[in-house]
């Protein structure tokens, strides 16, 4: 590991550490919502801002020509040639409804390329992350993706959009895949079911309309351990599409998924 990836590291575990501590311990009892984004489910409460805040100064105290790209608006440019990418509570309606699929992303990227990736799930109890060319860990331990199932027994997560439009042909790919494979889930939390990818709890994750911020830090530790990501057919994991699954159900996945429009309204 070099010097600058191991202190990205170090800084990205400490930032999600104290993140996932204030969101665990301070979320208070009357929490609801503060503001809406691209429909009236599509939340955002006072902790998402809270934790964004946390995070965003922290790095910016130890590495203040660092590039920043968060989900609540801290975004700015840098001079060194890294960029963080935040997610500082991926999962928001689980979150304020009291369920335990919610998380902390952080990556950082290298003149625009993913090197150091950190997801704490703290009602979970765990913290994942991954350097690239390291491989991909959970609470300290090294973690590998399962190995390939035929296609019909592959159980596959996804997630959906919150404008209506969007989720009514997101619900057509459901019904179209659903006769094909073992099963389907729906988490809630992209980082997170990324992250369940790549410790072998899914076979595929894939969704439409994902951020960079959803996607930066899970799709390094799944890649990490194992699994392979991709987009459109010869595209990375953009919001157009995003897919990760072990090496057997990639590609059966990202061509039916290609073909069924999933991509577009």
């Amino acid at each position: 590991m070099t010097p600058l990836h191991r202190e990205l590291l170090d800084i990205a575990l400490e930032a999600a550490r104290q993140a996932g501590a204030l969101l665990r311990d301070g979320r208070p009892e009357d929490l609801g919502v503060a503001a809406t984004k691209s429909s009236p489910v599509d939340v955002v409460t006072e902790m998402d801002t809270a934790s964004e805040k946390l995070i965003m100064e922290l790095v910016s105290a130890r590495r203040p020509h660092d590039g920043m790209l968060g989900e609540e608006g801290s975004s700015r440019p840098g001079t060194s040639g890294v960029r963080w990418v935040v997610d500082p509570l991926d999962g928001t309606v689980n979150y304020l409804y009291g369920l335990p699929s919610w998380a902390v992303s952080i990556a950082a990227e290298v003149d625009g390329r993913a090197v150091v990736g950190v997801v704490a799930v703290p009602e979970r109890g765990e913290t994942f992350h991954a350097v690239v060319g390291e491989g991909a860990y959970r609470n300290g331990q090294r973690i590998s993706c399962r190995p390939s199932p035929p296609w019909g027994q592959a159980l596959v997560c996804t997630g959906f959009n919150y404008v209506q439009h969007v989720r009514d042909h997101q619900a057509e790919v459901v019904r179209a895949l659903i006769p094909q494979v073992r099963d389907i889930r729906r988490g809630g939390a992209a980082a997170v079911d990324l992250c369940d990818v790549a410790c072998g709890r899914l076979d595929a994750f894939y969704e439409r309309g994902l951020h960079p911020w959803d996607m930066a830090a899970g799709v390094l530790i799944a890649r990490e351990a194992g699994a392979v990501s991709g987009g459109r057919p010869g595209a990375e994991p953009s919001g157009e599409l995003a897919v990760t699954a072990v090496p057997g159900v990639f590609e059966p996945l990202q061509r039916l998924l290609d073909d069924l429009g999933a991509w577009h309204d």
